[in-house]
């Protein structure tokens, strides 16, 4: 690959190489090897640069386009499209939940008015609404989240982010 400017960026934000690996999610072994010039996976190079809050293409020293390889052009593409794939599964997962808490509140609204249960049956709303948005969160971080860690690497949770 070309020269990488990984530990220039690094510097300006007054990262120490323990720290650009902790908030990369690489071990500091591999940031050494990187900023020192050896190779690393293009999704190595995505994580590092989306800690540093840069596209890929900026971690190059490289001006023209036509230098950079093809691979590492397309993965600021290929970035994006995963964490537009990644969002979608999150806001159905919230769609789901708010959809299933609307039916819950509407059927205990409608039994209540028809007097065909006890009044007490109205703590069922506020009940799942704390507990399903409590219940949800856990899901979706325990289960969901790591599934699409998987599953588009490229990606990241807007919930740790």
């Amino acid at each position: 690959m070309n020269d990488m400017r990984i530990a220039e960026l690094r510097r300006h934000r007054g990262w120490t190489q323990e720290r650009l690996a902790e908030e990369s999610g690489v071990t500091a072994r591999t940031v050494q090897r990187l900023e020192s010039g050896a190779d690393g996976s293009l999704e190595t190079v995505s994580q590092i640069a989306r800690a540093l809050g840069v596209p890929v293409r900026e971690l190059f020293t490289a001006d023209p386009a036509e230098q950079v390889d093809v691979g590492v052009r397309g993965l600021d593409e290929r970035t994006l499209a995963e964490q537009a794939r990644r969002d979608s599964y999150t806001r159905g997962w919230r769609y789901l939940y708010l959809g299933v808490g609307l039916l819950v509140t509407f059927a205990v609204i409608g039994a209540l008015s028809a007097r065909a249960v006890p009044g007490l049956l109205v703590f069922v709303i506020p009940a799942y609404w704390a507990g399903g948005t409590l219940l949800s969160r856990f899901l979706m971080m325990v289960v969901l989240d790591p599934w699409l860690d998987r599953r588009y690497p490229l990606s990241s949770s807007r919930l740790r982010a």
